[in-house]
């Protein structure tokens, strides 16, 4: 998203005439969620500024940095856990998501699977990015980020940007401290049986790309807000 993110965080930048992060943020807690934590690095201290200023929120919302070297996402998520901050299941979203879908329900699934992880996927077929997954009957039966072992029939769905976890899992594939990525464990955990799934039935939605962000401003637009509020 470069030039727009050197001087501000990807997680600020203005959609539909507020920073994104105002808009997750009230997405998350209008669907339920009780509290948020969120694992920064690029530009951490806009991030504190742009919470001291805005709000209240309906719930808590904590800041967890990096530190000097950046973690990946394994690692970030780790030293969230390490601080005490993550509970032992937890859901995990992306800072460019933005996603319609019924957090609870996802959650639920993910406790009645006695899974150690779930991942929502949706049934893509290379529309709105590389699919990467292969679904079936509430399992992911492979997560391929990198699509080298691409399975008969090829992958239809793909990684929604919302996951549930319980800390254990995370414990055992990141050690403290060092660099590491979700992908590499969902790979695994899909190869074992041990990966649960939820099929979201509407679209994603990010700000990763010039295109993903003006898709999310004319549906913030059209909606006048968040979905099915005013």
């Amino acid at each position: 998203m470069r030039p727009r993110t050197e001087t501000v965080p990807k997680v600020l930048l203005p959609v539909a005439g507020r920073e994104f992060l105002a808009w997750q943020l009230e997405l998350l807690f209008a669907v339920g969620v009780g509290k948020v934590l969120l694992s920064v690095g690029h530009m951490a201290e806009k991030v504190h500024e742009f919470l001291a200023t805005h709000g209240p929120w309906p719930g808590p919302v904590e800041v967890v940095e990096d530190g000097d070297v950046l973690l990946g996402t394994g690692g970030a998520v780790r030293r969230g856990l390490d601080l005490g901050k993550i509970d032992d299941k937890f859901l995990l979203t992306f800072g460019d998501s933005f996603l319609p879908i019924d957090h609870a329900a996802v959650f639920e699934r993910f406790v009645e699977s006695q899974k150690p992880a779930l991942m929502t996927v949706f049934r893509n077929e290379g529309k709105w990015d590389t699919s990467n997954v292969a679904y079936e009957n509430g399992m992911v039966r492979l997560y391929d980020k990198s699509r080298k072992h691409a399975p008969e029939g090829g992958f239809r769905y793909i990684d929604y940007g919302l996951s549930a976890l319980s800390a254990d899992v995370v414990r055992a594939a990141f050690p403290s401290g060092q660099k590491g990525d979700l992908a590499d464990m969902f790979h695994t955990l899909s190869l074992r049986g041990d990966l649960a799934g939820f099929e979201a039935k509407e679209r994603f939605y990010e700000i990763g790309s010039p295109q993903g962000l003006d898709d999310l401003e004319e549906r913030l637009t059209r909606e006048g807000g968040l979905p099915g509020m005013t």
